[in-house]
């Protein structure tokens, strides 16, 4: 009999009464595991808990060092659980195996690094007129909410949690719909770590529903969210209505600028991994491949190359050989079929490799494609009306979400940066040059939050990770900046003069015209 999860609420797993839903694997189009979503009497519930426990001081006015060794056992036992994470996130996710070995051990370092912050901190004592000591804290917010999205569950995740805990905050967490399951067994981790119940708190359900009810609700002092332009803009109108704190990092549509000095075979290679990697799911995917003219018939051979050998070794996402996994759902896969089939029948576009949904049996594996979400990585480039036509198509325009890239030629270094500007997106951005001069120059003109010279997606939990521009976000994440984010100030300030110099300064209402301070 399949187990039904639930929210994780107070340090313990909550039986809901609502209809069980089913996770889907997207590699089998088929339900493995099932959940209970949270309905408005759960957020209420959760959220007065999180406020209850908040107040009670037993996590938000703990020592800073305590907190620090709570975060670091986090990290310990994050660790130890990395065999059982990493097979659920690649049943979940569809993600391949080979990634998620990749990218789920890191997750430790946020943990690691927040408790690092929080016993090296320095708190400034500003200078004052007078005999007054003025000393500035900063102290946790209350009750937070993160909503996270389904292509990265637990490292976008992490990546709040962490700094939310270490400020002191009450944490709800709301996963996709789609991936609820590694976020929900973080809850007896982290517990077990020593984070008090209440603290931590995750509750599943759709965004509609469950996070409408988080995000509006009164007691609710910031969100954060990753996800959609759209629903990013909803959530904020809401937060914004309750004079909350908001972080949200949302789509993406990076380009990746390739000049003539560089290596062409390693900038094909660099293509590849910010393309397709997690299936083009990411919000930093490099989407928009843009190539000194000069190079460009030499570098379409070698992508083409490149593209067909990942195309050849997919297979199961368990596999360690597989290279690609299928996208999320079937509605992530019909999105990227209009997008590229529009193009295509337009003429806009064409497809040198890939454009189509996969079919049939892989040959590494015996995986049938066809049962799954399985779209073949895919690289589309000018078509009959000629670069100005495919750039006013959608495919180049909107967030695809998906392993597609479209590719133009540019001649001069100004036309690049200004086709890499176009677009309402800002988020990341990459360079391939050996030219140290062209590198700075270039990255310095370039619209994004993080721009990658000769390399893509690298970060660090010291390293801010934001929006440029608005349709990517507001506020970053990762670092100082993300810490004080779930913070607000608190000033102290003392007086310590003598009480004989006090009554002789600050009696505002003495007799006489003696005078007296302000301020």
């Amino acid at each position: 009999m399949t187990p039904v999860r639930s929210s994780w609420v107070g340090g313990k797993e909550i039986r809901g009464e609502t209809e069980p839903l089913p996770v889907i694997d997207p590699a089998t189009g088929k339900s493995f595991a099932l959940y209970r979503d949270a309905g408005e009497e759960d957020v209420d519930r959760a959220v007065a808990l999180a406020q209850e426990v908040y107040v009670s001081g037993v996590w938000s006015k703990s020592s800073r060092h305590h907190r620090a060794d709570v975060l670091d056992k986090c990290a310990s036992l994050l660790t130890e659980a990395l065999p059982e994470l990493i097979a659920l996130e690649v049943q979940q996710t569809g993600r391949v195996v080979r990634e998620m070995k990749a990218q789920v051990p890191s997750l430790v370092r946020w943990f690691k690094y927040y408790a690092s912050l929080l016993r090296v901190e320095e708190q400034p004592v500003l200078p004052t007129t007078g005999k007054l000591h003025n000393f500035v804290q900063r102290v946790p917010l209350g009750v937070v909410v993160l909503i996270t999205p389904f292509n990265h569950p637990l490292l976008i995740a992490v990546k709040k949690i962490a700094p939310a805990l270490a400020a002191g905050n009450s944490v709800i967490v709301k996963p996709s719909e789609l991936t609820p399951l590694t976020t929900l067994r973080l809850g007896p981790i982290l517990k077990e770590a020593g984070v008090p119940d209440g603290v931590f708190n995750v509750l599943p359900g759709f965004g509609a529903t469950t996070g409408k009810y988080l995000v509006q609700h009164p007691l609710v002092r910031k969100v954060d969210v990753t996800g959609g332009t759209p629903a990013g803009r909803a959530i904020g109108a809401i937060v914004g209505g309750n004079l909350g704190r908001y972080t949200a990092e949302l789509g993406g549509k990076a380009p990746l600028v390739v000049f003539d000095s560089a290596d062409i075979q390693l900038a094909v290679n660099g293509i590849a991994f910010g393309s397709f990697i997690a299936s083009g799911q990411t919000c930093i995917a490099s989407t928009r491949i843009i190539v000194d003219n000069k190079i460009l018939p030499d570098l379409l051979v070698k992508l083409r190359i490149k593209t067909d050998s990942i195309t050849q070794r997919m297979g199961a996402p368990s596999n360690p050989e597989s290279m690609m996994g299928p996208l999320i759902s079937e509605t992530q896969l019909s999105k990227v079929e209009t997008l590229v089939y529009e193009a295509l029948q337009s003429g806009d576009a064409i497809a040198i490799v890939g454009g189509d949904r996969m079919r049939g049996t892989s040959s590494l594996d015996g995986t049938d494609f066809s049962a799954g979400y399985f779209y073949e990585p895919t690289v589309l480039v000018s078509g009959e009306g000629g670069k100005e036509s495919i750039l006013k198509t959608r495919i180049w325009r909107e967030e695809a979400f998906g392993p597609v890239i479209v590719v133009v030629g540019f001649d001069t270094e100004d036309e690049a940066i200004k086709l890499a500007n176009d677009s309402e997106f800002g988020l990341g951005a990459g360079i391939w040059t050996q030219d140290l001069a062209q590198a700075f120059r270039v990255s310095e003109q370039i619209e994004a939050g993080i721009t990658w010279v000769n390399t893509h997606h690298r970060n660090d939990p010291s390293s801010p990770w934001g929006g440029a521009k608005s349709s990517s976000g507001v506020g970053s994440e990762n670092g100082i900046d993300a810490y004080h984010a779930y913070t607000t100030t608190k000033s102290t300030i003392i007086n310590y003069a003598s009480t004989e110099e006090s009554i002789a300064t600050d009696d505002w209402f003495a007799e006489g015209a003696n005078s007296v301070r302000y301020g």
